[in-house]
């Protein structure tokens, strides 16, 4: 289970991102952007809001009574709030919940720091037993070299075009924050992630896990904000329906690992007690 102050951490962290999501979404008028990207932040609001935050709550609570899939739940939800506090912040044009946005921020960064620094690894790979290891990993990588050919099909032209922001137009930001944590941090994390399960190494095992949860998640949190910028201003976002069924079909696609994951095991495959995160 987690220590209680990750779980008071959390906690914070959930009551703040509720406060910050709520408002987002049922208070339109507060948002300072462009009417697509202000339907999008209210898009990508409404499921951290109805999804991220119930699946912290619940991977919380399994946790706590000894779930290691409540524990894998937890972990994926807790970086799906991250990945899109970050936008909350960056993506979103200045307004009068910034504070709001950076505490949230702030409160998801270091308490997802926390839970890894006293994650039990080794236990928690031990209880989710065998695994198609190297199957899983390719699947892994497979999804992230197509999320940067996506990317650099953006990036690539317009870094050669002279006018470098032009693919920025209309969304009320000089440069794209979601490209921009993808490259950085999100991508190259995953691709070792994958390497690590590729061995069977603990670690990867157990993050492997929470990143299906988190792609999951992220998935549908685009295709709901897609469709509402989509809903909200069909010329500038013509391409939405196209990236909405890209998105489901991911979704859809990513349930069948997912479910190898967390999938029920025989009795003898799962030890009666094991710590799954350090006390010391």
């Amino acid at each position: 289970m987690f220590p209680r102050h990750v779980v008071r951490l959390a906690t914070l962290a959930v009551a703040v991102t509720t406060i910050a999501t709520a408002l987002t979404a049922f208070l339109p008028d507060i948002l300072t952007g462009p009417v697509m990207t202000n339907a999008n932040a209210r898009g990508t609001a409404l499921v951290m809001l109805v999804g991220g935050v119930p699946l912290l709550l619940l991977g919380l609570w399994a946790s706590g009574r000894g779930s290691w899939r409540g524990t894998l739940v937890a972990l994926g939800a807790l970086a799906y709030l991250l990945y899109n506090d970050v936008l909350l912040v960056f993506a979103t044009p200045f307004n009068r919940l910034f504070l709001i946005y950076e505490a949230a921020f702030a409160l998801t960064l270091f308490t997802a720091i926390l839970a890894l620094v006293r994650l039990d690894a080794g236990a928690i790979a031990e209880r989710i037993g065998r695994l198609p290891f190297r199957g899983l990993a390719v699947y892994g990588w497979v999804v992230i070299v197509l999320n940067v050919l996506a990317w650099l099909r953006s990036v690539g032209p317009a870094t050669l075009a002279e006018d470098p922001t032009s693919f920025l137009q209309g969304t009320g930001v000089a440069t794209n924050p979601v490209i921009a944590e993808d490259f950085a941090f999100w991508l190259p994390g995953a691709a070792v992630v994958a390497w690590l399960l590729w061995h069977r190494r603990p670690t990867g095992i157990v993050l492997f896990g929470a990143w299906l949860v988190y792609g999951l998640i992220e998935s549908i949190g685009v295709a709901v904000d897609q469709t509402m910028g989509y809903l909200a201003d069909p010329v500038a976002a013509a391409a939405a329906p196209a990236g909405v069924a890209i998105f489901l079909a991911l979704a859809a696609v990513g349930l069948v690992p997912l479910f190898v994951y967390l999938r029920p095991r025989p009795p003898q495959e799962e030890p009666r007690r094991a710590v799954m995160f350090s006390r010391t």
